[in-house]
């Protein structure tokens, strides 16, 4: 991968979703060839199939497995100390080791460019992780045309890509409080606990690990269900290891433990 030879890009203004889809083309044809870091989820499914829109066989997708991410879902950085303490830059440890595996790979097939799935939305977040992808010169062709998440939702059913309502999927880690370790331990149990509660029917929900207590949240659309759920879940949650289970009367939004710690304002 000759990062050198990698054009300078300015990104357009552009407004219709039309134009940011052939926006997102045009950039990833200008790159020549693309490793695309996929996970999976909305975004970087959508990534993907443009990138192969645009590219063909040049466009090549790569995912790396790792202890943090559901094992319902299709890199090591538990080993990293500072990865397994859960900073409040935890993801820029997990990013860091992403990248650093999708550039060797691109660099491995002759590949000019790793790009990601990063949408407009996650730039106004507390995103860590976008430090790594900028000290990787990873390109995020979704946020340079601006993007959101339910524009990418939008174009996905467009295009009758399966993932187009998939819930948010992020890793397990982003469950357990900032200072409380990563541990695979705490990882399995989250990953039981969810599970679980996705085979009762629910969607759109977080299993917060707190200790001996795991705290379900919750989106509007699913609260009811779990409600009538709630025997088969706690049952669910207790064979997964914890001893209490709660039920945040706050809807799940993405975000909340950001908030919790003071890194993003307050959303009411």
């Amino acid at each position: 991968m000759d990062r050198a030879a990698l054009p300078r890009y300015v990104a357009p203004v552009t407004s219709s979703l039309d134009a940011k889809r052939d926006q997102v083309i045009a950039r990833l044809r200008s790159l020549g060839s693309v490793l695309v870091a996929y996970s999976g989820g909305v975004d970087s499914a959508l990534l993907l199939a443009l990138a192969i829109d645009a590219l063909g066989e040049r466009a090549v997708a790569f995912t790396a497995l790792s202890a943090a991410v559901p094992p319902d879902e299709a890199s090591a950085e538990l080993e990293d100390p500072r990865y397994a303490a859960n900073p409040v830059n935890r993801c820029y440890f997990c990013k860091t080791e992403l990248y650093t595996l999708a550039t060797a790979e691109a660099r491995a097939l002759g590949l000019a460019a790793v790009v990601s799935g990063t949408n407009a939305d996650e730039l106004a977040d507390y995103r860590p992780g976008l430090q790594a992808a900028s000290e990787h010169e990873v390109v995020q062709p979704l946020a340079e045309a601006a993007l959101t998440k339910a524009e990418i939702r939008e174009l996905s059913r467009d295009l009758k890509l399966p993932t187009w309502d998939k819930p948010q999927q992020p890793c397990l880690s982003s469950r357990i409080p900032y200072g409380t370790e990563v541990t695979p331990e705490r990882l399995a149990q989250l990953a039981e606990s969810e599970m679980a509660l996705r085979k009762l029917g629910l969607r759109e929900f977080r299993v917060r690990y707190h200790g001996e207590i795991a705290r379900i949240e919750a989106g509007e659309a699913d609260f009811d269900r779990l409600v009538r759920v709630r025997a088969d879940a706690l049952a669910a949650l207790k064979a997964a290891g914890f001893k209490f289970v709660t039920i945040d009367l706050e809807p799940f939004r993405s975000g909340r433990l950001n908030e919790a710690a003071g890194l993003v304002p307050l959303r009411r």
